[in-house]
């Protein structure tokens, strides 16, 4: 199991490149890539979404690359023509204008003048750079889930503690609730036998009258269900991505409770019941932090 809640960092420092990523996760429902960068890194932008994606399905994650290049870059020399053209006619003109001075302006000359000659870098797919990021990238998300594990470890104890109480809710309900029919129909017997005392009345209908009543607050299927969710939840735990399941799962969890405490008319059914679905809100909260 994974939380959702994370922080890693990789590095990367060989042949003049010098790269850090860093990678912050917190909820979401959903999987969520902001990357922060130098403009080199734009496009390799899917490349980096695609890594992380490999390792991550929920959650909101942010990227931060830091890039420090000390290495030589081959560059080629860029003739600007026309303003060759251009400074080459303008000595021209000022030649003809002052025909006394002296004409010293040379082809060395004219490739030092503003905007002739210039350097730009060879444009291309940088290898070295693409394998630096990725090496940083790895290392940075390999970090990132031995903590996210490490957190989802504690997730998991902490609701498999819950899940131990909501058991014992669970039972303390299936203890008492066959008794509440019971009591219902000795409750009613005494009290018909106090209101018409000396008179003999139906007990065929009273016999009706708690059948009907046993019925509508009869909760077995729901404590059936409730027996059946604790087992998943605790089989769904020892898998890693499980986030989505036990959102689900905790729904379900929280419709049977209700129904019980709806169904109810027994002091102690009704208290245990709402114990129940305080402790259900507990686990709902931590599966929100789960991947």
């Amino acid at each position: 199991m994974f939380s959702m809640t994370g922080y890693g960092k990789g590095e990367y420092k060989a042949e003049g490149i010098d790269m850090t990523v860093e990678i912050k996760t917190v909820n979401n429902r959903y999987l969520d890539i902001s990357v922060k960068s130098p403009k080199i890194f734009n496009a390799y932008e899917e490349v980096i979404r695609s890594a992380v994606r490999k390792k991550l399905t929920r959650g909101h994650a942010d990227i931060y690359i830091n890039l420090v290049d000390k290495r030589e870059k081959p560059k080629n020399l860029y003739v600007d023509m026309p303003a060759a053209k251009s400074w080459a006619e303008a000595a021209e003109t000022l030649k003809k204008q002052f025909p006394a001075l002296d004409n010293d302006f040379t082809l060395n000359a004219l490739m030092k003048c503003a905007g002739v000659v210039r350097q730009e870098e060879v444009q291309g797919a940088d290898e070295a750079l693409v394998s630096a990021l990725v090496a940083a990238l790895d290392g940075a998300l390999e970090n990132l889930n031995a903590m996210r594990l490490k957190e989802g470890k504690k997730l998991a104890e902490d609701m498999l503690s819950r899940m131990d109480t909501i058991e014992k809710f669970v039972s303390d309900i299936s203890a008492r609730a066959p008794l509440v029919a019971e009591e219902y129909r000795r409750k009613l017997e005494d009290r018909m036998k106090e209101i018409l005392s000396g008179v003999d009345f139906d007990e065929g209908r009273l016999l009706t009258e708690a059948a009907v009543f046993a019925d509508k607050s009869n909760i077995d299927e729901e404590l059936t269900r409730l027996r059946s969710h604790i087992v998943q939840f605790r089989s769904i735990c020892k898998e890693e991505r499980v986030g989505r399941k036990l959102d689900f799962l905790v729904q379900e969890f929280n419709r049977e409770a209700n129904t019980i405490c709806s169904k109810s008319n027994d002091l102690a059914v009704t208290g245990s019941g709402l114990a129940l679905k305080n402790e259900i809100e507990k686990v709902r909260e931590q599966v929100q932090n789960v991947e």
